[in-house]
């Protein structure tokens, strides 16, 4: 600010309103001001200036100017405030219930509060107000009225919070322009009327007509314009050349969503209302013989259809004519449209759509390097609830991606349909906000509050969210004010709740009502016209309900790809030369490129001298990365992401290089010579629901790419808990879908505490059922790499999530290494027998059974190693130690083959790190039971029922583990529990087996484990 306090005119105005924020509060102006102000300056008492006056003729002539007193400029700036405020918080007095309630208003909207009457407007001309609506308004009162009409309305605005200033410009002006209200012409207004009476007339057609009547259905009304502004939307991405629409919603509103937005026809809608017979069950496992019913209920399934845009005819036969949108396509074109289905968790299928949409945005197939990325090739559609948008956490991680880098799809355009009630929940129950929308605003997303009882205001609305999707790749936010016609379902009661407000809903008119009276007072339609259009429709629905499909479709959708089952195919074997060229260009930089010294010196010299030994050389990052560029030469994308992925939780993976002078990063895989396909490697925000059901949907749309994501640490997965029981598990058994996401979970016990342990094996294993998950816990560099490529290669024909436990510790562990020979010649192999000389087969009468890290506490002796002397155990030589590298689909065959090779075998111990209510054992005990051969008992060996699923105790585990190596090995006369079903312990000296747990130790001993924020 100038040193001087002579101002003049508006910026004279301006320092007022300053000094009187400043008066009240000095906080409320920034500190520049403050200082200013503080040093003594003040408004000047006798400023004049030069202001157009209203009473004198236009304000446009230079000339019409006369010298006004400092009272007058007082009375401009306040003025000219208050249009800003109106602006700013207009929404606050906006009629948005339609069942009438009084909008909160702000005192800051009111004369009085600045000391204003209508006749001081009167007397200021327009142009104090400004912008588009001040243009031809005869004062600053007509200004003020056509800015309350605008922002007051049954509309209303909320940008403040958007910080980019080119973007809070455009959204005003199109405001203040009413650019979006522009041709609504008398057929589309009737085209308006067309889909209410669907929406209106399907709804009562079920509410009244046995045997629907009574059934849950979750009805849409109250909110039926959500269906126009959907239609609005999909024929503006159409015109703006998008070529597919991802939606997402829970389950209210579904079934007219499903038959007027997607077209599912009315005879299978309804006969999903009947009982599944026989005839139609599906098996309820893939890949078995087991029969039973599987599916979903009617308002969870999805569905998919195609969207002609010039076509003669939309859903069930109505007209869909042009809209208002950016250009026009002279040409018919279909785009597809797809609904995802979703349990009742909600808000979860959110993420997911999200990844569908990125998919069907990038091309990843043809040529190698980074993906390449087209925004405007899909558009997102997010319907959420009023009670569920503030409250479920998942929401504010899938907002969060809207704009980073590795999981922007170019803006989502979000509606809540906004019940005014949750359940039975009001919102001052539900949420801590005004707006059910308010936590969209740290997102710097538009928020537009519109009454869903007017449908053109809808209409605009609609057509202002995709022009600014469009315009600037962001989200948008539609907060669809209506309210719930009846209960939570059609079989209860909500005035029992809620009486005084479901008393005004059972005299408030149906919004088709209220179109149609208004259409008829417009000339547009007659009453007697609008009465045929709903008899049109429940004459279809009869027709329907008479005439039901001869099939059933158990699914709703279909599924994304149809698989036979059978053995999982292998990859084409890689050569050891492919695989060197391979290795050359990930220990290769480019010309110019400064590699850090560390990691030129610890981590691409052992690469590169890994194909100059002879000897085993190949550790677990080294093994992957090859596994990924034979991939990538093979024609399958990979997209690979999750928390410090790019260089790894562990600084074992280095995918992404950065020149220590520039900070340029560099990616040898997205410039491998000859890759048929690109590589994707994103870090993630610190998220697990969100960006794993992002990935997986991802899988879902691009079937052919291997998707892979990465937990931290393998036990921070159960964040994501409701996307893997949903949707992983079971989205093919429900939803006829064929994920085949990878999952990596760093799992391993290393005297860290119990969040740092654990990927929870028992929960994956818990879920299988038949075919549903691959889950593998592998041992070695190359099991690890065929596994990998064995997945990639089923993806075409077979495709089945994959559940990984990764290591931690093995990751440089100088005895957990493989060969390039290995990976060149070898395959994976569900089940690895005791390497050492067949020749020792007859002598051996225990059989160690494990999966995983285990395996090397029990077998390796190197400096490292932490327990007893294997010598001191006897018999040592009757021992046998074989592991269980992939543990569903359950290896039956082989562990047959495995134990009918040890012909003198009295006992099978089964060893795990994990607790016993915990890790493989619930799931190995009964299966393994099965193939036993008669005489040979099964027993368990490994941690005792735990609540937690470690000690947390780095002395404490060293003794556990000590305990565990030493029982399995033990022999004795005397056994708790043995048997042929038992899960009893046997220690050295036949005593009961001896937990760390039962002796206290100081705990000083503890370790501090790795924090999750590096």
């Amino acid at each position: 600010m100038s040193e001087t306090h002579e101002y003049h005119g508006l910026n004279a105005g301006y320092i007022e309103e300053l000094y009187e924020r400043y008066r009240q509060d000095p906080a409320l102006v920034d500190a520049e001001t403050r200082a200013y102000f503080d040093a003594g300056h003040r408004p000047a008492t006798d400023v004049r200036a030069d202001v157009p006056r209203a009473d004198i003729g236009a304000s446009s002539d230079p000339t019409n100017v006369v010298t006004i007193t400092e009272h007058e400029l007082a009375k401009v700036v306040s003025a000219a405030r208050l249009g800003r405020i109106i602006r700013e918080l207009g929404h606050l007095d906006a009629h948005l219930d339609p069942l009438g309630s009084a909008p909160p208003g702000d005192p800051a909207l009111l004369l009085e509060t600045h000391h204003l009457t209508t006749e001081d407007l009167a007397r200021l001309p327009a142009s104090v107000i400004g912008g588009p609506l001040s243009q031809g308004a005869a004062n600053a009162l007509e200004a003020v009225a056509r800015l309350r009409k605008a922002y007051s309305g049954s509309i209303g605005y909320e940008d403040d919070h958007v910080q980019v200033a080119e973007e809070r410009e455009w959204l005003r002006s199109s405001v203040e322009s009413g650019v979006f209200f522009h041709d609504l012409d008398a057929e589309e207004k009737k085209h308006i009327l067309r889909q209410l009476t669907d929406v209106d007339t399907f709804e009562q057609f079920l509410h009244r007509t046995a045997p629907y009547a009574g059934q849950k259905r979750f009805s849409i009304e109250g909110c039926d314009m959500m269906v126009p502004m959907l239609d609005a939307i999909i024929r503006c991405a159409a015109q703006a050349g998008t070529r597919e629409v991802v939606m997402g919603m829970a389950h209210r509103g579904r079934l007219n969503v499903l038959a007027h937005i997607l077209g599912k026809p009315y005879d299978a809608m309804l006969a999903e209302f009947g009982a599944s017979s026989s005839k139609t069950a599906q098996p309820a496992v893939a890949g078995t013989g087991a029969q039973g019913y599987t599916g979903d209920v009617k308002y969870h399934k999805g569905y998919r259809r195609a969207y002609a845009l010039n076509g003669p005819n939309g859903p069930n036969g109505s007209t869909m004519p042009v809209g208002h949108g950016r250009g026009h396509r002279s040409e018919p074109t279909e785009m597809p449209i797809t609904l995802a289905p979703n349990p009742s968790h909600l808000e979860f299928v959110s993420p997911a759509v999200l990844g569908r949409a990125r998919a069907a945005q990038e091309r990843t197939a043809g040529a190698g390097g980074k993906p390449p990325h087209d925004r405007r090739a899909s558009l997102a559609i997010l319907i959420h609830g009023d009670a569920a948008f503030p409250g479920q956490g998942v929401v504010a991680e899938t907002l969060n991606l809207g704009q980073l880098y590795g999981y922007t799809v170019g803006g989502t355009i979000h509606i809540i349909a906004n019940n005014q009630l949750g359940f039975t929940t009001l919102p001052r129950d539900g949420r801590s906000t005004l707006y059910a929308s308010d936590l969209a605003k740290g997102f710097e997303m538009p928020i537009v509050h519109v009454n869903a009882d007017d449908p053109i205001a809808c209409i605009a609305v609609a057509r202002m969210a995709c022009a600014y999707r469009d315009r600037f790749g962001k989200d948008f936010l539609i907060d669809l004010i209506g309210y719930r016609r009846l209960g939570h379902n059609e079989g209860e009661e909500p005035a029992f709740t809620q009486p005084r407000m479901y008393e005004k809903i059972r005299s408030h008119p149906r919004v088709r009502e209220i179109w149609a009276k208004k259409l008829e007072q417009e000339h547009i339609v007659s009453r007697d016209e609008a009465d045929a259009l709903v008899k049109a429709v429940q004459t279809r629905l009869m027709e329907a309900k008479n005439n039901p499909p001869v099939t059933s479709d158990s699914h709703s959708n279909k599924p994304d790809v149809t698989h036979d089952t059978g053995e999982i195919p292998g990859p084409q074997p890689v050569s050891v030369e492919t695989l060197s060229k391979i290795n050359h260009t990930l220990v290769t930089a480019p010309e110019g490129f400064n590699v850090d010294s560390k990691i030129a010196r610890n981590f691409l010299k052992p690469r590169r001298d890994a194909f100059e030994a002879d000897e085993s050389a190949i550790n677990w990052a080294h093994a992957e990365a090859l596994a990924f560029g034979a991939t990538l030469l093979e024609g399958t994308p990979i997209r690979l992401t999750g928390q410090d992925t790019e260089r790894g939780t562990f600084t074992q993976r280095h995918l992404i290089l950065h020149d220590p002078t520039t900070g340029e990063p560099y990616c040898s895989l997205q410039n491998l010579p000859g890759a048929k396909a690109t590589f994707a490697v994103y870090n993630s925000p610190l998220s697990e629901a969100a960006t794993l059901g992002f990935e997986y949907g991802y899988s879902i749309h691009a079937i052919n790419t291997l998707v892979l994501w990465e937990a931290q640490f393998g036990d921070f997965v159960n964040g994501a808990q409701v996307i893997i029981d949903q949707f992983i598990s079971s989205g093919n058994a429900k939803w006829g879908q064929s994920p085949s996401v990878v999952l990596l979970l760093p799992h391993g016990y290393e005297g860290q505490g119990p969040e740092h342990s654990s990927a929870r094996l028992e929960r994956f294993l818990e879920l299988c059922a038949g075919d549903n998950m691959r889950v593998a816990y592998c041992s070695t560099p190359a099991q690890y790499f065929h596994i990998l490529r064995r997945q990639a290669a089923s993806l075409a024909v077979e495709p089945r999530p994959l559940i990984l436990m990764t290591p931690k510790s093995l990751l440089r562990h100088p005895r957990v290494h493989s060969s390039v020979r290995e990976l060149a010649e070898g395959s994976f192999r569900p089940v690895l027998d005791d390497p050492r000389a067949p020749d020792r087969k007859p002598g051996v009468t225990r059989l160690i059974l494990c999966s995983g890290k285990v395996f090397y506490d029990l077998t390796l002796k190197s400096p490292e190693e932490k327990f007893a002397d294997r010598d001191e155990y006897v018999n040592e030589s009757r021992i046998a130690l074989a592991r269980v590298e992939e543990l569903n689909p359950f290896p039956a065959e082989e562990l047959k083959a495995l134990l009918a090779s040890y012909p003198h075998l009295t006992e099978v111990v089964w060893v795990q790190e994990e607790p016993h209510n915990m890790g493989a054992w619930g799931f190995m005990s009964s299966r393994l039971t099965e193939l036993l051969p008669s005489g040979v008992s099964l027993r368990y060996v490994g941690r005792p029922d735990a609540a937690s699923p470690a000690e947390g105790s780095n002395s404490r585990h060293l003794r556990e583990q000590a305990r565990i190596v030493a029982e399995a090995y033990a022999f004795s006369e005397t056994a708790t529990g043995a048997g042929k079903n038992g899960k009893g312990r046997v220690s050295r000296n036949g005593d009961a087996a001896f937990s760390a747990q039962d002796a206290p130790e100081p705990e000083s001993q503890q370790v501090s484990e790795p924090a999750r924020h590096k």
